[in-house]
């Protein structure tokens, strides 16, 4: 099992959650955050912007399902061409999970 974590831009959630669900990943948690990355933020003007709006999702795949999770959410969050603050995505391996309801052991 995997957690992929993806840190996207604002506008984007709604076609990530549709296309990872298109594959098959149903499962996920969202939640809305402020941060920056490497720019630094954003300037525009005069004015200064350090910390930019950005959504992060969270789902856990199977090993089966991590290239095509992570090849779904870097096709769709990304940009044109690609812009800085396109987001990140982390895979991270899932030693155990388990179900509060019955207790089951992974999922």
């Amino acid at each position: 099992m995997y957690l992929i974590q993806s840190i996207i831009r604002p506008e984007k959630i709604l076609e990530v959650a549709e296309a990872l669900a298109a594959i098959g990943v149903y499962g996920m948690t969202k939640f809305s955050v402020v941060g920056r990355g490497k720019q630094s933020g954003l300037k525009v003007g005069d004015i200064m912007y350090k910390d930019m709006p950005k959504e992060i999702v969270q789902t856990i795949v199977d090993a089966e399902q991590k290239d095509a999770a992570v090849a779904t959410i870097m096709k769709v969050a990304r940009t044109g061409e690609g812009n800085h603050g396109d987001g990140r995505v982390f895979v991270i391996p899932v030693a155990e999970a388990y179900t509060i309801r019955s207790g089951d052991r992974n999922y």
